[in-house]
């Protein structure tokens, strides 16, 4: 990518994952200054401090890197395409428990590996999804699991890492709630009664490959959805589990549905809580939820993504 111009803004959480950041920190921006950017790094604090520093970005800034959890690239996202004087370019060094994102984008999970990365990748404009008056990198979700990332407390996450949500998660097992729920989508109407729902635009949720199936484009201007019905027994239960995490889109179960779509409504008949980006999303009883077709232009290895701008 042409790095000719020298004004860099560097947005970090250092808390992420196992703090992973804080070991490699300083060489990170020292790569980048020896690469001839003048690095402005600018750790967040708080919950919206990403968000904020991304839409306050100077105008004369041309790239803006964060690090951190698939959250804190959320924020990221959100004040990028808040930001008066347009949207920038985003450098991704995930540094998170699952990093879902980047695992999409072909990104490193070795933090100096990203770095790289953001030195020497290209563009790729991808989609973003809105959710109300929200955006979301890649995934709306509700239903079982969805609350555990905001869950499981960080200090847990920073132990355990992944294994952290998967221990949460396994409690859920035991008391699994339905929402009666109406989807309107492309003229069609969908009336049931779901323990999960999944609105993404990612080839990994949660930390699981595979569960949105093996044909996921970033910028076909499309979500892959999957509805999950409430099972009537144990075995349904398992036969839904084992359908996700295969990997196959067509796998048999009638408890599952599956749609591509580029925009949907979903009502409930009680708040419903939804988590964005693996992150609280609030309880609202109507959610629109639209793609915003290549909205955001993120930097990506070279042999990655073969329609990348």
């Amino acid at each position: 990518m042409d790095n000719t111009s020298k004004k860099m803004v560097f947005v970090y959480n250092q808390f992420a994952g196992r703090e992973r950041i804080k070991v490699g920190l300083a060489d990170i921006i020292y790569s980048f200054s020896e690469a001839g950017y003048e690095v402005s790094a600018c750790p967040t604090l708080g919950k919206g401090d990403a968000e904020r520093l991304a839409r306050e970005c100077p105008s004369d800034c041309s790239l803006l890197v964060c690090s951190g959890g698939d959250g804190t690239l959320s924020e990221v996202v959100n004040g990028v395409l808040k930001r008066e004087e347009g949207p920038l370019a985003i450098g991704y060094i995930p540094a998170g428990s699952t990093n879902d994102f980047s695992v999409s984008l072909g990104i490193p999970a070795d933090i100096k590996s990203a770095a790289e990365v953001v030195l020497n990748g290209k563009e790729f404009a991808c989609d973003i999804g809105r959710f109300n008056d929200r955006y979301f990198c890649y995934a709306a979700a509700f239903g079982l699991f969805t609350d555990v990332s905001y869950d499981t407390e960080q200090v847990l996450k920073n132990f355990l890492g992944h294994a952290a949500y998967i221990l949460e998660a396994m409690k859920r097992l035991t008391d699994i709630k339905s929402y009666d729920v109406e989807i309107e989508h492309d003229g069609e109407i969908i009336k049931d009664s779901f323990i999960f729902g999944l609105i993404c635009n990612s080839e990994s949720v949660g930390g699981f490959k595979g569960i949105t199936g093996n044909s996921v484009e970033l910028n076909d201007g499309l979500f892959e959805v999957i509805l999950v019905k409430m099972p009537q027994f144990d075995t349904e239960l398992s036969e839904i589990v084992s359908v996700l995490t295969s990997g196959d889109i067509i796998g048999n179960s009638k408890n599952i549905i599956r749609f591509k779509t580029s925009g949907l409504k979903v009502r409930s008949t009680a708040s419903m809580p939804w988590t964005i980006d693996g992150e609280y999303g609030g309880d609202p009883v109507e959610a629109e939820i639209r793609i915003l077709p290549e909205a955001v232009r993120f930097i990506v290895p070279r042999d990655e993504i073969d329609d990348a701008k």
